[in-house]
């Protein structure tokens, strides 16, 4: 008779396996590699989807708008970027079926408006956005993705009215967010991330330098505790799922950070840049004023989408 599987180790084996299709892109500013064993909480989670012969379901809060600077972007919709990072999540669910039967699938949580005064975005570019990607995924096929946003839990109120009431019932208190930004590395670290990415985005700042880096340090605490009230109001309408996030994440930390394209940094995102597709054929992200100076234009749709190198 073949060897049998205890029931127990069975989902255990499976959710290795099923991480380790993930670590390969792995977003983390820790030095080298890491095993499954190092993410026992991501085990667990996967683990008991497995005992339920479930599809594994992840969450990931991204792909929020585009950058409102033009010299990162092409403009204020997805671009080829997009259409990239969207089709290696599906890939990535698709791989987990070949060794999972009952498969994944992957929540994008598009955060834009749940920040959107805040990083200088208009309302209706960040609709046109998540529309956007929703007509991508259709498009393209890409079966095992969906997108959730801020109208799927206040449909019929207006925009600021929704960020308010996500801010009251969600957000951590701004003294309590200032001391963990003095107190843990992780945060400061995000902390600061988040306000480069304010001040590279201002693209009509009129005052100086030094005063539009002490208005982003400000908006900086604002982002984090929007982004936080939106972490946990996922969690509470995707209370099983497996959180990803777009951020380094130290290893074993309770979100598994992920790469979604090759990038010069472990903070660039589609949403931030243009995406170049090299002579070799492989395809990477940098500000639109570099690609410019590395390739043509090329447009999808009518629209400018990306560059290819010369």
């Amino acid at each position: 008779m073949p060897p049998t599987i205890a029931p127990d180790t069975l989902p255990t084996r499976l959710s290795m396996a099923i991480l380790n299709l993930l670590l390969p892109h792995h977003r983390t500013t820790d030095p080298g590699p890491a095993s499954a064993e190092r993410f026992p909480h991501q085990l667990r989670q996967v683990a008991d989807f497995v005992r339920d012969d479930a599809p594994v379901t992840f969450t990931l809060p991204a792909f929020p708008c585009k950058s409102p600077n033009p010299a990162k972007v092409l403009g204020h919709l997805p671009d080829q970027g997009e259409r990239l990072s969207l089709g290696f999540l599906n890939t990535l669910c698709n791989e987990i079926e070949r060794i999972y039967p009952p498969g994944a699938r992957m929540v994008i949580c598009s955060d834009g408006h749940a920040f959107g005064d805040l990083i200088r975005v208009p309302d209706e570019h960040i609709d046109a956005y998540a529309d956007e990607l929703r007509t991508l995924i259709g498009q393209l096929g890409l079966t095992r993705l969906s997108v959730f946003d801020l109208r799927d839990v206040f449909d019929d109120l207006p925009h600021d009215t929704r960020r308010a009431h996500l801010h009251k019932s969600y957000a951590p208190t701004l003294d309590a967010l200032r001391a963990e930004v003095r107190a843990d590395a992780h945060t400061l670290a995000l902390y600061r991330g988040i306000t480069r990415f304010l001040v590279e985005d201002t693209a009509d700042h009129a005052g100086t330098r030094s005063a539009l880096q002490r208005e982003c340090r400000q908006r900086a605490y604002g982002v984090i505790q929007r982004s936080r009230a939106w972490g946990d109001l996922i969690a509470y309408h995707h209370p099983r799922s497996v959180r990803l996030s777009i951020h380094p994440q130290p290893v074993g930390a309770p979100k598994f950070g992920i790469r979604l394209l090759e990038a010069p940094d472990a903070w660039t995102t589609p949403w931030h840049s243009a995406a170049l597709r090299r002579t070799d054929g492989t395809w990477t992200l940098m500000p639109r004023a570099k690609a410019v100076e590395l390739g043509r234009l090329i447009e999808c749709d009518g629209r400018p989408s990306y560059f290819e190198q010369g």
